[in-house]
């Protein structure tokens, strides 16, 4: 592959993470330093359940329009089990140096990548519940309370569709930990707890959003009373107002954090010029001063991937955001609880698979 491209190339990149509110900021300098590489770069956003469609028909037809998807594990995992992403590792390995400086649990969650996606963000996540203190002002503690709350308030409790949100996956994954599963990583085999526990809880929820920000709105405007939230959905939403500020968060007895990450995939069929030309910006994006831009309004907090990223490092507005909006106690919760990758690919879809089938894929609203 040529260090860069011959001439400069148009990038058309599809976000179906929210990802570019984290890594906008960066790809737009990179650009902007770049005029003989990216000549401009175009943006449009999608759902993770309709990536697979979008790029399989742009495959079939010979003509790949999006040059680089930003994606979370939903949408990388699809990806892999259907066979879309070009493999960029390890062949490509030492033309993206930050690798090798990844936090601990984002090389963690590369891994998960296998030889096709890279680590951009990366956050520990949940599962967390939110709840107004005026509202619930006695919490559910466990998993065993979080059930008999729903029961005793039907359509109280509300999560979104697994397949298209970080909170609701992590909510998902992260209920074999707290029932004592016979095998946290397998759903297929090991989650007898969990599926009769999310069956059982599906007796009173009354409709799942299809998206973590309907959630949100839901808790603010009261139709819900307690919803699944992570770090960054707990924080971002505050700051941008669409939850109140006074909102609050729990962990149940004995819960694991889950963990999340963004990674950027190439699809099969994109020119070797414009793959350059990503490496490259790729590249840029994993050194500390783009990566300190990824604490953004708190939306992945805290986002950066790679090591020894402050948020002193952090554009003004982002220290100030979270000065006022984030916690301090996320940092003790997040030293001394045990951190889980999520699962491989191919559990993760077969997880989904089954949820929308036996669990709520009927309630799911569009």
């Amino acid at each position: 592959m040529p260090d860069k491209p011959d001439r400069a190339v148009t990038l058309n990149i599809l976000d179906v993470a929210g990802n570019l509110q984290l890594t906008q900021g960066m790809i737009d300098d990179y650009a902007s330093r770049t005029k003989d590489q990216i000549e401009k770069v175009t943006y449009s956003k999608a759902t993770a359940p309709e990536l697979v469609g979008k790029v399989k028909a742009q495959q079939a037809a010979g003509r790949v329009d999006i040059d680089l998807v930003l994606t979370g594990v939903d949408g990388l995992a699809a990806g892999i089990d259907q066979g879309l992403w070009t493999a960029v590792l390890p062949t490509q390995a030492s033309r993206l140096p930050g690798m090798s400086d990844y936090l601990p649990g984002a090389a963690a969650m590369q891994k998960l990548a296998g030889d096709f996606g890279v680590t951009v963000t990366y956050y520990p996540s949940g599962p967390l519940i939110e709840y107004l203190p005026g509202t619930v002002p006695d919490p559910p503690k466990t998993a065993e309370q979080l059930l008999a709350y729903a029961k005793a308030n039907p359509g109280a409790v509300q999560y979104a569709r697994p397949s298209n949100s970080g909170p609701g996956r992590t909510f998902l994954m992260g209920l074999p930990y707290l029932l004592g599963d016979s095998d946290p990583k397998d759903p297929v085999n090991g989650w007898s707890k969990t599926w009769a526990y999310l069956a059982e809880l599906n007796k009173y929820v009354t409709l799942y959003p299809s998206s973590t920000s309907e959630t949100m709105k839901n808790l603010a405007n009261g139709s819900a009373k307690i919803i699944a939230t992570t770090t960054g959905w707990d924080i971002n939403p505050r700051v941008l107002g669409t939850v109140p500020k006074e909102a609050r968060v729990g962990t149940l007895d004995g819960f694991h954090w889950v963990t999340d990450a963004h990674y950027a995939v190439i699809p099969r069929g994109v020119p070797v010029a414009k793959q350059a030309a990503i490496l490259n910006l790729l590249k840029d994006m994993l050194t500390p001063q783009q990566q300190a831009k990824a604490y953004d309004q708190g939306y992945f907090y805290p986002g950066p991937a790679v090591k020894d990223v402050t948020l002193s490092m952090a554009p003004a507005g982002s220290q100030q955001a979270l000065a006022e909006y984030g916690r301090p106690e996320y940092d003790q919760l997040i030293a001394s609880n045990p951190v889980e990758v999520p699962l491989d690919a191919k559990s993760l879809v077969a997880a989904f698979d089954r949820w929308d089938r036996e669990i709520g894929g009927a309630k799911v609203k569009k």
